[in-house]
């Protein structure tokens, strides 16, 4: 369930530079003004933002589907407790996010256009809150001293940080022999 090196930087990654070039373009497109009047658009930066987004994008896409088996469904299936909340969070708004910034590319109309613009803008900086949280909430059950998640577990009003141990070939929940 946990993520290699490689994963979780190619997460990380692409999150954050896909993220920072929506940003920026975002904000060229809706906070400058340009400087000619009859000017298509607003920086001359802007189409090259837009492109870096378009290609960082989809590699984005490619690292969240690669942890989506063992991670995402593995610790939603065995109900891990630490990051439960903004990994669903995350992984959630990931498909209203990838889906509206397909149809960006596809829908002409002007209202659905805008409509999509704002949505996709939305679910991304949820995305990236929720990957954050869950990338905080994590660390620091992980980084707590093993003493202080002992005496957690033993207290009866404390919810179980790391989930339930992981099962083992053969093993029963019971002990009894049955699964």
């Amino acid at each position: 369930m946990n993520m290699n090196t490689f994963q979780r930087k190619l997460v990380w990654s692409s999150s954050i530079l896909t993220g920072a070039s929506g940003g920026v373009y975002w904000w060229m497109e809706n906070m400058l003004h340009p400087v000619d009047p009859w000017a298509a658009i607003n920086h001359p930066l802007q189409p090259w933002v837009l492109k870096a987004h378009i290609l960082v994008a989809p590699v984005m896409v490619f690292a969240v589907g690669l942890i989506a088996a063992e991670h995402i469904w593995t610790g939603w299936r065995q109900g891990v407790g630490a990051g439960r909340r903004s990994g669903a969070v995350a992984a959630g708004i990931f498909v209203p996010m990838v889906a509206s910034g397909y149809l960006i590319q596809a829908v002409t109309h002007t209202g659905w256009l805008a409509a999509l613009a704002w949505l996709h803008v939305g679910t991304g900086v949820i995305y990236l809150l929720g990957v954050l949280a869950h990338h905080r909430l994590v660390r620091s059950v992980l980084s707590a001293p093993r003493s202080l998640l002992s005496q957690r577990r033993a207290s009866s009003n404390a919810p179980n940080l790391r989930g339930p141990a992981p099962r083992r070939a053969g093993s029963t929940r019971c002990g009894c022999g049955l699964p």
